[in-house]
This record gives structure tokens, sequence and C-alpha cells, in this order.
């Protein structure tokens, strides 16, 4: 093990990574304990520039970034043939252990980490930073209950110089979207369809998009329409299954158009679960934040229902019921005439005043029709 970097001294190693070693270190000058990420050097030249110009690029890329849900960057530097960044030490566990150790992890607690991602994804995107690697072994669960977003070596910024073949892809093949297996350009929506994909796997125990090989997986995420998690999990409310559906959307415009509204959706979904369930999952900090946040804060941000999706997955009926939520009656009246669907498949709330108006007009009515029978009746007996 090296014992040396910098000014760094290693402690011990973490972790062994397809790029490089991760140390626990202690930074001498003002004490603190660190996790040094490295990069051995020592490549054949053409693979040393894009190797060395990635890892770079995610020291200035997550260097930029100063939110709760996303790692720190402290440092970067070069000894010899090894590079390497100082970042906040986590002490926690990676989300992909925890999901091979446990079962049957609840819906409440699977919906905040969720929209913690969801939240630190909204941030790096708003700075311009497309992450472009959503996947359980790059998200921490530090001891607090806050998540970390890590890793951002194949990020992409503006100002990036780190270029690739035409078609390269980068990522991991479960959790690419569809964009990123054609090799076409992407945007903030391609980390929104990766974290859709972990959402669905963390509720369902499985991937949505399951193959032999990468091409298999690769044909699954282009063409597959996966069946509803609530067919997998009964625990799963229909409106988790909708919110799921428009993360997983094939094309980037039906998808999510930020991670905020995904953050919010989640929030607000959260909210409606068992109460019992929901306080139970709650980390202290996050169980003041039950602010009753609506989903799909108009109507038209709603996806329609050509997604490509399944009848069971996405509706026009579920796109209706959930605008009828929250959303003003004029733009539900609109979305029923986009989605030629009649009114009644909102199936809008009623409170009891309004039902009690409605049962005593009926019944007037009945009485009515029932006189008016009754005197024609007569009429032509006479």
């Amino acid at each position: 093990m090296i014992k040396q970097l910098g000014r760094y001294e290693m402690l011990c190693e973490l972790g062994q990574g397809a790029m490089g070693v991760v140390y626990k270190a202690r930074d001498p000058l003002i004490d603190r304990v660190v996790a040094i990420k490295t990069i051995n050097l020592g490549l054949a030249l053409d693979e040393k520039e894009e190797y060395e110009g990635r890892f770079y690029q995610e020291a200035r890329a997550a260097g930029r970034l100063n939110h709760p849900n996303i790692v720190t960057i402290y440092d970067v530097g070069k000894s010899g043939n090894i590079a390497f960044i100082a970042m906040e030490f986590l002490q926690g566990s990676e989300l992909r252990d925890l999901l091979r150790e446990e079962r049957g992890m609840p819906v409440s607690q699977i919906v905040d980490i969720v929209a913690q991602v969801a939240e630190g994804l909204s941030y790096a995107h708003q700075h311009g930073i497309v992450h472009r690697d959503i996947k359980p072994s790059n998200i921490m669960l530090v001891r607090d209950g806050r998540i970390k977003i890590t890793d951002f070596g194949i990020a992409r910024m503006p100002s990036s110089a780190v270029h690739t073949q035409t078609g390269m892809v980068l990522g991991s093949p479960k959790y690419m979207s569809p964009e990123q297996v054609l090799g076409k350009e992407i945007d903030r929506r391609s980390d929104i369809f990766s974290l859709g994909v972990m959402l669905y796997e963390m509720l369902t125990g499985t991937s949505p998009f399951v193959g032999e090989n990468v091409n298999a997986i690769m044909y699954q995420t282009l063409n597959l329409v996966p069946p509803a998690p609530s067919t997998l999990n009964p625990e799963v409310p229909d409106m988790l299954n909708f919110i799921v559906a428009k993360a997983l959307a094939k094309g980037v415009e039906d998808r999510y158009q930020n991670a905020l509204d995904l953050a919010k959706d989640l929030r607000a979904c959260r909210d409606t679960l068992p109460s019992s369930e929901r306080k139970a999952q709650l980390v202290p900090a996050e169980k003041t934040r039950l602010n009753g946040l609506a989903i799909a804060e108009q109507a038209e941000d709603l996806a329609p229902s050509t997604l490509g999706l399944s009848r069971s997955f996405d509706s026009s009926e579920a796109t209706l019921r959930l605008a009828a939520l929250t959303a003003d009656p004029a733009d539900v009246d609109e979305l029923s005439k986009t989605l030629k669907v009649g009114k009644a498949a909102a199936r809008p709330v009623v409170d009891d005043s309004q039902k009690q108006e409605e049962s005593a007009g009926r019944f007037k009515l009945l009485v009515l029709g029932l006189t008016v029978l009754v005197l024609a009746v007569m009429f032509f007996l006479h």
C-alpha cells in the first residue's frame, strides 16, 4: 500500500475501482481524515490522456458543487504516475451493498433516498453538470441518514476538454438511458432515466431491463416496457407507479424535464403513505420536511398517455386522476380534451357536503319524475 501521496498520509485501503484505488488518509496540515481517490497514469499515451482527462474532469465537476447530497471535493494533485483527488470521507455504506444485504426495504425509505438523489442531481444540472453514471454503487448512505452522490468521473461539463468517439457509450449498461445506448447527445433527462431505473430496482428487487449480455440489456432499454412496480411489490401505491413510468419514458420530451419536479412528486407521494411507516423510516432532519408538496404543480407538466408504456404502467385515466388531485379545474378540462378522456376518469375528490347536495338533487329529480309519471297515467285513464 502507498504510504504517502503529496502531503496526505495513507491510513488504509477502502476499495478498488476500474480507474484506481480509494484510500482512507489524513491531511496533517489541518488534521482531517479524507478519502483519496487515485488513478495510475502508467498507461499507453493515448489511454493516459483519456483517463487523466476524465479524472481531472471529476475533480473540476464535483469541486464546483456545494450541496448536502453531493460529496465534497477538497483537493486534487499528482505524485509521479499517480493522480489523486482528496474528498470528504464518508462513514456509511454504498446503496449497492444495502440492496444486496437487505430485502423488502420500506417504500417510504426508498422514496426518501431517491428524492434526495433527485435533489442533488437538480443542483448539479443547474450548474451545467450531467453525471452520466447514476447507479447504486455511486450513491452513499451516510450515518445521519443523508445520501451523497459520488463519482463524477464521466460527468460532462460545457467546458469539458474530454471528447469521446462518435457513438462511444459511457456509463453502466443496466442504468443507461435510451439516448445513451444510441450514442446520442445527452442532457439532464438522461440522469433522470437512470434514477428511474434505480428506483424501479429498489422497489421491486429486480432491474426493469435484464439480459444475458450488454447487447440484450441495451435492446430491452430501447424496446421493452417493464411491468408496473406494484405487480412485483404490492406495497407500491398507484401514484408511485405513475412517477416511475414518467421517469422511464423512452422519449426525452415525455420524461420528467428536471430532477426537482421528480423530487417534489416523490415527497408528495411519500406524504400519502401510511403515517406509521413514514415516521418510522424518516431520519429526524427529514421529518420536518413533510410540507404536503403537490404532485404535478401544473397539469401541463404531466406526461401524456402516448409514452409507449404498458396500460398497467401508465394510462390517460391515471394521468387525469393525478391532475385532479392538485390542478386547477380549468387545467383538468384542458388535459381531458388533450387526452380525449372524459372528465369522469379523473375521479375528483368530493367533500361530504357536496355529496349531500348531489344526493338531495337526485332525490328531488326522482320525486318530480314520479309525479309527472303518475299525472300522465291518470290523464290517460280519464
